[in-house]
């Protein structure tokens, strides 16, 4: 099976299983959802939802977030890794809001990635779940499905986006970088699966027998 082929089953597969993927960080605006993004950087999504609900009871907008000041930030996301930089940049990124953008999100990469905290993955997902503008956010998730499925032979994150834009449709990519990411965690897991296990890994290279050494970005 060539690499387009093997793009085009994946895609076909994951959109039996996950046809209509929910985004996994629980927010009710394009604020929140910036911010809890923000928060799992080298977090569970599990975990962020854990925390969120509060501090988005009192924290829900630009001028909510700044009125709490930056130390009770820290306070009620103290159970988030790197909790002392996430505050400080949700603090920032407030103020930057207000002051900037008139207490919206904006809606380009540039003016997204040029706030605190907020990289390309971030800016990637904000676009495509927030605004539903084309983007292909890879976590670590993607970044080892995509070595397992021959689809990327990329180094690091960016190499990886930019080899499953190539072999993707553009209006599946907001979806799939989901489905891909549900797939990983509930089938393919760096656990359970070596390349040779999980149903589509067999179905893509059903001659397999080594498993696939995982090269984390």
């Amino acid at each position: 099976m060539k690499k387009q082929e093997r793009a085009d089953r994946v895609r076909q597969r994951l959109a039996e299983l996950y046809p209509d993927p929910p985004i996994p960080l629980d927010h009710c605006d394009e604020f929140t959802l910036l911010i809890a993004v923000l928060l799992s950087a080298q977090c569970t999504d599990k975990k962020v939802n854990e925390v969120t609900p509060d501090l988005f009871h009192v924290g829900g907008s630009p001028a909510a977030m700044i009125e709490l000041g930056q130390e009770e930030i820290l306070r009620l996301i103290r159970p988030i890794g790197l909790s002392a930089t996430k505050s400080k940049s949700i603090y920032n990124l407030s103020q930057l809001l207000i002051e900037r953008h008139q207490g919206e999100v904006p809606r380009t990469f540039e003016e997204l990635e040029a706030l605190p905290g907020v990289g390309h993955k971030t800016a990637s997902v904000v676009m495509a779940q927030a605004f539903g503008v084309p983007a292909f956010p890879v976590d670590t998730h993607i970044h080892r499905l995509a070595q397992r499925w021959g689809l990327s032979s990329g180094k690091n994150v960016v190499e990886t986006e930019r080899d499953l834009k190539k072999l993707f449709p553009e209006s599946s990519w907001n979806d799939l970088h989901l489905q891909i990411i549900f797939y990983g965690r509930e089938h393919c897991t760096a656990r359970s699966c070596d390349g040779t296990k999980c149903g589509l890994c067999v179905e893509l290279y059903p001659n397999r027998k080594r498993p696939v050494v995982w090269k984390k970005p």
